[in-house]
């Protein structure tokens, strides 16, 4: 038997798939080169992300494996290297889509319009602008759900009075449920699951689990926003929210300063890099009125039109510093829903971006004759999975859906 052709070869390599990154190795670019020579021998180049991977031996193992199921192959070897930065930057490229096309099943509705509120660094704002964005939506008469996504700074129960712990039924989470005006919140944090003062030492692997339960195991029912609290920076929660919803669209939020600006710029980056559509800046903390009606740049001035400018997407408002955000934040009572600062600045600052995001930024579509709709109606009328009894389940603590059970 003749010796096989290269390109045989490396048709049984497609057979082999980076486990971390779900996609075979050929697709993925570690396939330098394929030589064979005329006895059959077959030498494969094979490039890792980094020197010390740790996949490298089961890669290793898988690659010596396939080649030899291919007919003339007499023997085979492996030569290990690390991609340069060019190979590595088109890896995680083709990694990212290949997620984004083929996203985990979640609870979230096919019409919920998803923003993530996204910043560079922490001490922005970007919880105060979270819960007063989503308050403020909700007083529309819209219900909006609240995912507190910032798994180690979690401070969403604070800011809105809510206490408790998440019930759960059918094995499912249930969102803590706050009514706003005509609207409803709908709450969902790592702070009801876990004590306010008790610290959550996770790396990125349970901070993802953490995200994928709140996503798939918890009952979010219908939702006309559902509102993400990000943490700060471009680290594994930003990057498992781009994988599993990938339908999210980023709000970034900045402070005046153009240090800040610069900062929240590299959020935009992930958001690309993702695929992820930037719908929006909002610049918090932009000036601060004294009693005498002076008003003072603390903070700098422009970051947030510059921002915007940058990465293409709206202004879609600023926000004027007040003590009364954090007063409110501490109380429990975001600014939206405060009687005593109807017609505030700061009030009618966060109605107006909530405003500008129902009309502009991410308008509610109709979905009523869509496909997806359309799906969801067979699955009802077809029953769907029979439901579990009504009794609550245990408790979040010991149920199946709890961040960090298996």
């Amino acid at each position: 038997m003749g010796a096989p052709s290269a390109d045989a070869v490396r048709q049984a390599l497609a057979a082999v798939v980076d486990p971390e990154l779900g996609d075979n190795i050929v697709d993925l670019g570690m396939v330098r080169r394929v030589e064979v020579d005329p006895s059959g021998a077959v030498t494969v180049g094979v490039a890792l992300t980094v020197a010390g991977c740790p996949l490298r031996t089961q890669i290793e193992r898988d690659v010596r494996q396939a080649v030899a199921t291919v007919a003339g192959v007499s023997g085979v070897e492996v030569q290990m290297a690390t991609m340069t930065p060019a190979e590595k930057s088109a890896l995680m490229q083709r990694a990212r889509w290949k997620a984004r096309e083929a996203p985990p099943a979640t609870d979230i509705p096919a019409r919920t319009r998803v923003a993530a509120i996204s910043s560079g660094k922490g001490g922005v704002g970007k919880s105060s602008v979270t819960v007063n964005l989503a308050a403020a939506l909700a007083a529309r008469g819209l219900t909006v759900g609240v995912l507190d996504a910032d798994i180690w700074g979690f401070s969403v129960p604070r800011m809105l009075g809510l206490e408790g712990r998440l019930p759960a039924k059918a094995r499912k989470m249930i969102p803590l449920e706050q009514p706003v005006g005509d609207g409803l919140l709908k709450v969902v944090s790592m702070g009801f699951l876990s004590g306010e003062d008790e610290a959550i030492m996770w790396r990125g692997l349970m901070l993802n689990r953490a995200l994928q339960h709140f996503l798939e195991d918890v009952a979010w029912g219908d939702l006309d926003y559902l509102v993400v609290d990000m943490p700060p920076g471009t680290g594994d929660v930003q990057m498992g929210l781009a994988r599993m919803l990938p339908r999210a669209e980023m709000v970034i939020v900045t402070t005046p300063a153009l240090a800040a600006q610069k900062v929240a710029a590299r959020a935009a980056d992930m958001a690309r890099r993702g695929y992820l559509r930037v719908a929006g800046v909002i610049e918090n903390m932009s000036a601060f009125t004294c009693d005498h009606g002076e008003s003072y740049a603390l903070f700098g001035s422009g970051g947030g039109l510059r921002l915007a400018e940058s990465v293409g997407a709206p202004l879609l408002g600023s926000v004027p510093l007040d003590p009364a955000v954090a007063a409110g934040g501490d109380a429990g009572r975001p600014v939206v829903t405060d009687p005593d600062l109807a017609g505030s600045p700061v009030r009618v600052a966060f109605e107006g971006v909530a405003e500008r995001v129902v009309t502009e930024a991410l308008p509610l579509v109709e979905v009523s004759g869509c496909t997806a709709r359309m799906l969801e109606r067979i699955e009802d009328a077809l029953g769907g999975a029979p439901e579990e009894p009504d009794e609550p389940d245990e408790g979040p603590a010991g149920h199946a859906g709890a961040p960090g059970s298996d």
